[in-house]
């Protein structure tokens, strides 16, 4: 495991020397256009295992993705060898269908202090709720960037991430009423507490969402990746492609079905995704919005 075959990874070549916000955005962004969010290990018979040697070997060498607790650890060990101060942080995602957020600590981010200042670094939710730049830890505060507008909000020592978006053009009308469309413009993100956690105080959350019926990541095969003017998104069959802002205030949304023939060679073309085993898809309706 070394930084410079990371950085090959994600094509990032500025300095390594400075640890100001500059820097942790650019390595940032590197990031989240080379390494797909991607649950596929669980549709192609592979278990996901926290061990950062395993994360390191998957996502560097085997040029695959993964979810939050292995982007985001990866971003971590990464940002801690340069000499950032870093600690894990423990979020609860809002699940829109149930109006409420999950009873169980399932999404890990870094939080990165620079000069006396608190930031959120998740490259691991994928989709337009993906941040495209650290956040700052104020509450009430509009963070606009490219995705959309983000903001935290405090309460009791409790911090709320919600995100606005704006409005969608979807050309393919079929997909008008899709239930991977955000129907709100306004969406709450997760919630999370500011005690430091450890990668082990994930490993039960882990081993539940890669085996249990109940869960997002068996219902649906996902992977999305952030591009430089939005995200694309292979969810079951249906592959999106968002631009973001392409008109004043809206969002281009394009929809199209893949057969099963087709969804090896997109992974390979839109994601740069080469699976060892066969891809299994799915995409169980009203779980998922992007």
């Amino acid at each position: 495991m070394n930084l410079e075959e990371y950085f090959a990874r994600t094509g990032y070549k500025g300095s390594l020397e400075k640890q100001d916000l500059e820097t942790l955005t650019d390595i940032f962004q590197h990031h989240i256009r080379a390494v797909p969010f991607e649950n596929l290990s669980i549709h192609c018979g592979e278990k996901i295992t926290l061990d950062l040697e395993h994360v390191y070997n998957k996502i560097v060498r085997r040029k695959r993705g993964g979810w939050c607790m292995e982007n985001n650890q990866l971003l971590g060990w990464v940002l801690k060898h340069l000499g950032y101060d870093t600690s894990f942080l423990g979020a609860y995602v809002f699940n829109p269908h149930q109006n409420a957020y999950a009873s169980i600590m399932t999404h890990l981010v870094v939080k990165v202090v620079i000069d006396g200042k608190a930031y959120i670094v998740d490259g691991g939710f994928g989709v337009s709720y993906q941040m495209w730049q650290p956040m700052e830890l104020v509450s009430g505060k509009d963070q606009p960037q490219a995705p959309g507008v983000f903001r935290f909000m405090e309460k009791n020592a409790i911090w709320y991430l919600e995100k606005m978006r704006r409005k969608q053009y979807i050309p393919n009308q079929n997909f008008s009423n899709s239930d991977l469309l955000e129907k709100k413009e306004c969406r709450k993100v997760y919630m999370f507490s500011l005690e430091p956690r450890t990668v082990e105080d994930f490993s039960f959350q882990c081993t539940y969402l890669q085996t249990s019926p109940d869960s997002l990541f068996t219902k649906k095969s996902i992977c999305t990746l952030q591009t430089t003017d939005g995200f694309r998104a292979l969810i079951g069959w249906t592959l999106t492609e968002t631009t973001y802002n392409y008109k004043e205030n809206m969002d281009l949304v394009e929809f199209v079905t893949v057969q099963d023939e087709e969804v090896e060679k997109t992974l390979k073309e839109k994601f740069d995704i080469t699976l060892d085993r066969k891809l299994v898809p799915i995409n169980i309706k009203g779980f998922y919005t992007i």
